[in-house]
């Protein structure tokens, strides 16, 4: 009764005005809602082919990998980890000893070198004196084996100092014949360039001991933050072509965006962009298309999928996006984040 009561006594204080607003605010709410729906899906209708997205996409930056040219333990390192580094600044260095060593043994090399040299220029030099005094001795030999030869054509002398005579021509021709040809052999020993082979052979080798001495001291390619140090520890090891820390470049990044093949039929470069990032919410940077892949992320994988088999099951393929950003980000860009990227196809 009490009930019944508040009611009534409720319906009885409601004005005449405010029962005849009851059915229009109904009617009203009922019109809302489907005219809501209405312009929701006309808006969709009007937009959509007109962008594409994917949220398979990442923050990319240029990664140095950071090695030795030369074997060694590591003597002391310089740099620590997310340590920003210029151009030329030194990383770590190796023990130089052995490669101290080695330059010394190549320079002596080149001393040796180059005093074998000289004693090929002494020795042609000396050639050219014997070959005179081979000639003068010839002469002279020729002139007394002519007079014995006249001699005995008189016969004013014996038939063995004819012999002797003509024994010491001969002789002499020979001699001449030997410093000749030595002096032949001295001259092929010394190159007519003045380049000698052996001293360019012993010059090559203190270039190249040199040049691993200097590459015990190892720099930065480029500016960037220091990566992956922490496995850098004096003492260890350092061997040729094995990382040991990593430095990620600091000019500007851009995002790797992996869209699905359907995609880009309507994709062109160009496009204009907005990218997001899930580590930065509310922050949305614009951007362009700068360049599309020329193959799949599958076919430039290590194991591509081998289709020709009886077990082929067809997978939407992605291909990788380029996206440059049209001005530098709010914040830091951190290689590897997550991002989103929505490209405007249409009506740009």
């Amino acid at each position: 009764m009490n009930k019944m009561s508040s009611v009534a006594s409720t319906i009885a204080a409601e004005t005449p005005a405010e029962l005849e607003q009851k059915p229009r605010r109904r009617l009203a709410l009922m019109l809302s809602i489907p005219l809501l729906i209405l312009v929701a899906g006309f808006y969709f209708w009007l937009t959509s082919g007109a962008t594409v997205s994917t949220d398979n996409a990442y923050v990319k930056q240029d990664v140095t990998a950071i090695s030795t040219q030369v074997n060694g333990p590591v003597v002391a390192v310089f740099v620590r980890e997310n340590q920003h580094v210029n151009k030329g600044d030194v990383l770590y260095r190796i023990d130089p000893a052995p490669f101290q060593a080695a330059l010394h043994a190549a320079e002596a090399q080149l001393a040796a070198a180059k005093l074998q040299t000289n004693q090929l220029y002494v020795q042609s030099a000396g050639t050219a004196a014997d070959i005179q005094g081979a000639e003068a001795n010839l002469a002279v030999n020729r002139r007394a084996f002519d007079r014995q030869a006249a001699l005995m054509k008189d016969g004013f002398t014996t038939k063995a100092a004819y012999d002797d005579a003509l024994n010491d021509l001969t002789e002499a021709r020979t001699d001449l014949a030997n410093a000749r040809a030595k002096s032949e052999n001295a001259a092929a020993a010394i190159s007519p360039r003045g380049d000698q082979p052996q001293i360019a052979a012993a010059i090559a080798a203190v270039e190249k001991a040199r040049l691993d001495l200097a590459h015990t001291v190892v720099r930065a390619p480029t500016n960037g933050i220091v990566a992956q140090s922490d496995r850098l520890l004096v003492g260890q090891t350092a061997i040729t072509g094995v990382s040991m820390l990593s430095i990620v470049g600091d000019k500007q990044a851009w995002v790797e965006a992996n869209f699905k093949e359907g995609d880009l039929a309507s994709m062109a470069v160009g496009q204009p962009t907005v990218v997001e990032f899930d580590a930065y919410p509310g922050i949305k940077i614009q951007g362009r298309v700068a360049s599309i892949g020329s193959g799949t992320g599958s076919e430039f994988s290590v194991l591509p999928a081998q289709n020709a088999n009886g077990n082929w099951v067809k997978v939407t393929q992605r291909v990788p996006v380029r996206i440059a950003f049209d001005k530098q980000p709010p914040r830091e860009m951190i290689a590897g984040l997550s991002s989103t990227v929505t490209v405007r196809v249409a009506g740009n």
